[in-house]
């Protein structure tokens, strides 16, 4: 099992979108906000970093699609909507809420600087073993007569998901590539602060050189990991809701980590320490990154410590 040091009440632990379509700062305890949304980021903006954000998408991708597969059984659209395109909305979804509150956050400093989200293309491979063996759950919950149907209609994989009903599988295949890549990096040479990769971005296949979304979800961590290696940036970090990485969690030797080498990661890997779905691939991310060059490190820790995590105060370091 796998946390961290309890951050104090009023820091940041998520960040969502509410019923009412507006983002939503979720803290430690339900105390007030430490600071409003988008003020972390900031902080590392004025600071003279130059900062490209990534995000993840599991809320609103699987509402998206529900409420697409939704109006396709109500008959008010001819079909489902692709998942790929799900994807796709949820980009521009969160990051118009992203871009909005950073926005105003550099507003109120009188700070003068873009902010822009680009929808992102993530290239994976067709032989990805994760394509013969989907396990991620997504879009609606269905009783098991209903969820035999929409396999034999629609050749979805249909799972029984922890008691709730059953759902379809997608697949989770490694990214190998930003297809903007290149835009990504022009914004940033233009001074612009980028929100992309969002939700792992959405997975892509070339065949006889175009490309053709396919039903999976990257892991945003891992593709925020490959995103930072492409760009040859400095750091990658991992904002979560803990402070810093611990072993042995609630344990009598419980111990909290201010630095990792990616041999010791491992390690703990393999001893189980980090919880799969949670701190696991956060690592798993951090380690690929510290290893693609040398020098570079990657830092967990909570959005509110990332400008004390950068000067080496906190957070949990992950390096060569």
């Amino acid at each position: 099992m796998i946390s961290s040091r309890r951050a104090e009440p009023g820091a940041v632990c998520r960040v969502r979108i509410g019923a009412d379509n507006r983002l939503r700062c979720e803290t430690i305890g339900g105390a007030a906000p430490l600071g409003i949304c988008g003020s972390g980021i900031v902080d590392l903006i004025a600071e003279g970093n130059e900062v490209v954000i990534a995000h993840g998408n599991g809320p609103q991708v699987g509402m998206i699609n529900l409420g697409m597969s939704t109006a396709a059984e109500a008959g008010a659209i001819k079909s489902d909507m692709p998942f790929p395109e799900c994807g796709a909305m949820s980009q521009g979804y969160i990051g118009y809420h992203l871009q909005n509150a950073i926005g105003n956050e550099l507003a109120a400093r009188g700070m003068h600087k873009d902010v822009a989200t680009v929808v992102t293309q993530v290239l994976v491979s067709e032989d990805d073993p994760a394509f013969r063996k989907p396990t991620k759950p997504v879009g609606a919950f269905y009783d098991k007569q209903s969820a035999e149907r929409i396999a034999q209609e629609k050749g979805y994989t249909m799972v029984e998901d922890a008691g709730r009903g059953y759902r379809q599988v997608v697949p989770s295949p490694k990214p190998i590539d930003v297809i903007e890549k290149n835009t990504v990096q022009a914004l940033v040479d233009a001074g612009t602060v980028v929100i992309t990769v969002g939700g792992g971005g959405i997975p892509v296949v070339r065949r006889d050189g175009m490309l053709y979304g396919t039903p999976a979800v990257i892991d945003k961590d891992f593709a925020s990991a490959k995103l930072a290696e492409l760009l040859d940036a400095d750091m990658l970090i991992i904002l979560t809701a803990v402070e810093k990485v611990a072993i042995n969690f609630r344990k009598e030797n419980e111990q909290w980590l201010s630095d990792l080498t990616p041999e010791l990661a491992r390690r703990y890997m393999d001893e189980g320490q980090f919880a799969p779905g949670s701190m696991l691939p956060k690592v798993q991310a951090a380690v690929s990154f510290a290893e693609s060059k040398p020098g570079r490190t990657a830092l967990i820790t909570l959005l509110e410590k990332a400008k004390d995590g950068i000067a080496g105060k906190t957070g949990t370091a992950v390096h060569m």
